[in-house]
């Protein structure tokens, strides 16, 4: 099952501070840690999937190659696979550099902080959603990078109002019910006691303001439909599939809301020439029964142009021949592949009178006939050796 966004798991917009992650990852492994879920698994996998994503959202570095990236962008810096099995809460909130008596004093009523609960009152207005599109690139894009222009049709902030959702800034009220929090609070009984819980509080849907006077244009919504042109900077070495995040390029939000995030995916466009595996790129080269008798000088396309090989005397049709560093760049690596160049021995189907003769005279000729020996490899051994 693919992983859910870091972002989404702790609860937090992509623009959040880092005592806001820390804060709501605090929240999250209280609420979900097994000593006070016994017995509920899917309790248990969210204590871990919190761990896991503040362990990366905690790190500038890995954030940043995450918001870059996603999930690929940190799978190979101890992020996005960081495990945290047979550690107990307090052995977490240590390595996290967490005082346990200070979390549980936080969230059981013992001192409590702002808002006797550690809740904080919500940011106005909803985050907009996420918006997802596809990006076609061809081989030659995905070897050097390459930056587009993409009009995307989207919810875009009403000019009019500048996303309020308010005819005028005097037709915008605090909230009576919340008093401008955003949420209310009730105490709910658990076997650990009274506990106060925060709701998104029903008169203002959690933005803290409520608008007497709607705007005409986007009737009170703080966005509407619309459409921008945004760049986009893809990376060389991507693959079909891969997704990109560009933080605030989705939806905007309403009523104020920050907008929700572009999440781009990578399609790879069928090329002409080449196929792909992996970061290496194949050609297949038809030559004639002279040429690879004879050996010759033949020019193949290769991604930045083109160029010469030697095909020697007696090539055998299967022949694998490598041009290095001629394939594609990897991700978040200087290494580069290969251009592998698979070489077929073309048999003519229609011969002219002159043409069957001198077949005719080669065929019972001793260098003619098949002989083949130790050295010539089927196709399969010859590609485990290019890979080994």
């Amino acid at each position: 099952m693919a992983k859910r966004d870091y972002y989404e798991v702790l609860g937090v917009p992509k623009n959040a501070g880092d005592d806001d992650i820390k804060k709501a990852y605090r929240k999250k492994a209280v609420e979900f840690h097994p000593d006070k879920n016994p017995g509920d698994k899917a309790a248990e996998e969210k204590f871990k999937e919190a761990a896991e994503a503040y362990d990366v959202l905690r790190d500038a570095d890995k954030r940043a190659r995450y918001d870059r990236y996603g999930h690929a962008g940190v799978d190979n810096m101890g992020g996005g696979g960081a495990s945290f099995e047979g550690m107990s809460m307090d052995d977490i909130f240590r390595r996290f550099g967490f005082d346990t008596e200070d979390v549980f004093a936080e969230f059981f009523g013992g001192g409590g902080r702002r808002g006797g609960g550690g809740f904080g009152a919500r940011s106005r207005g909803e985050r907009g959603t996420n918006l997802r599109i596809k990006v076609k690139m061809t081989l030659e894009e995905i070897a050097t990078g390459v930056n587009k222009k993409i009009k995307v049709r989207k919810q875009v902030r009403c000019s009019t109002c500048n996303g309020s959702g308010a005819r005028d800034g005097s037709s915008v009220d605090t909230c009576a019910t919340c008093r401008g929090a955003g949420t209310i609070r009730r105490v709910t009984q658990t076997p650990f006691g009274a506990m106060p819980v925060a709701e998104v509080c029903p008169a203002c849907s959690g933005s803290g303001q409520t608008i007497r006077t709607p705007c005409n244009t986007c009737k009170g919504a703080g966005n509407m439909p619309g459409e921008e042109t945004i760049d986009v900077d893809i990376p060389g070495g991507v693959h079909e599939g891969i997704q990109l995040s560009m933080s605030g390029k989705g939806n905007a939000g309403a009523k104020g809301g920050p907008a929700g995030d572009l999440i781009i995916s990578i399609e790879e466009t069928p090329h002409e020439h080449f196929t792909r595996e992996g970061n290496n790129i194949l050609y297949e080269l038809f030559v004639n029964v002279a040429d690879a008798a004879l050996g010759a000088q033949i020019e193949v396309p290769t991604l930045d142009g083109r160029a010469r090989i030697k095909i020697p005397a007696g090539t055998q049709s299967g022949k694998i021949f490598r041009l290095r560093e001629k394939g594609l760049p990897a991700l978040q690596s200087y290494h580069r592949g290969d251009q592998l160049i698979h070489v077929n021995v073309w048999t003519p189907k229609k011969f002219n009178d002159e043409e069957r003769r001198l077949l005719e005279k080669l065929r019972d000729m001793p260098n003619f006939k098949p002989n083949p020996g130790n050295e010539d490899k089927g196709f399969f051994e010859k590609v485990k050796d290019i890979f080994s």
